[in-house]
């Protein structure tokens, strides 16, 4: 597998000729609107997904959708039925899809971990049969693709892909190494945190939602306009998972527990909003 392109890592570059803003420059228009968006929220409800043009995450005004979404008659186009089917079925994952340490002949490098949690809906209750999907890069910060140059080493044992579907509880558990930060040229010395990506899929792929898992106490959070994007502390925090001791195995991974809940108040934010 390999992660879809609409998904790769944030863009390394910036057109030609670009001038590169500071890391404070970024770090003041991040402060700027947050403080717009506490006033706002004082005012009214808080928005309900981060602004697709963030203007210190630099290239979200240009890759963000400008037009209305298009309707698609299903009738007049008998092809369109397919945007709604479901992605995959049971017997298309297998318990290897889940293991990213053992998807090749040597073991991969870095520090073995356990990421494991709960997809649940407003309620409470699981969301059962669930696909979830992860990418990531390496141990080294790399993504295994073409469009990542970044000259950090790649690892031949380690692909960064994996999937699985969530139990009768709505519980889903990976096996990786604990991917590591990367330069991204949004600014001058600009580094993306450790993060995993996640996408669910519901039960057609028009339900799909997209996010990222950041780890606890990294420090490069106060730096990043991608996580800061998302203006309320608590939805913020939510995408932070915590330590977890009773997931770690013992001589083999340290845990780590991230529930995702799908929507209402406390739903985890995603790229295109919690629903």
């Amino acid at each position: 597998m390999t992660p879809p392109a609409p998904f790769l890592p944030a863009p390394r570059s910036l057109p030609t000729g670009a001038t590169l803003p500071t890391q404070p420059h970024i770090s003041r228009e991040i402060a700027a609107l947050h403080a717009a968006a506490r006033d706002g929220a004082a005012g009214g409800p808080a928005p309900d997904h981060p602004a697709r043009d963030f203007t210190p995450y630099r290239s979200s005004a240009a890759r963000h959708p400008r037009q209305p979404l298009v309707r698609i008659d299903g009738l007049a186009d008998p092809e369109a039925v397919e945007l709604s089917g479901p992605a995959f079925g049971v017997t298309d994952v297998t318990d290897l899809d889940a293991d990213l340490t053992r998807q090749h002949a040597g073991e991969p490098l870095g520090e073995r971990i356990t990421v494991s949690g709960r997809i649940l809906d407003r309620t409470g209750r699981p969301v059962r049969r669930q696909l979830v999907e992860i990418w990531q890069a390496n141990a080294s910060g790399r993504y295994a693709h073409q469009r990542d140059q970044h000259p950090a080493p790649l690892d031949p044992n380690f692909t960064g892909v994996g999937r699985c579907l969530t139990d009768d509880d709505g519980r889903y558990a990976f096996t990786t190494i604990k991917p590591g930060a990367y330069p991204w040229r949004n600014h001058d010395n600009a580094w993306r945190p450790a993060h995993i990506h996640f996408s669910l899929f519901g039960s057609a792929f028009t339900q799909r939602l997209v996010t990222q898992m950041y780890f606890p106490g990294d420090p490069l959070f106060p730096y990043d306009p991608i996580l800061a994007s998302v203006t309320d502390p608590g939805a913020r925090a939510r995408l932070v998972a915590a330590y977890d001791h009773e997931l770690s195995c013992p001589e083999w991974s340290l845990g780590y527990r991230w529930d995702v809940v799908l929507d209402g108040p406390s739903a985890t934010w995603t790229e295109e909003g919690p629903r």
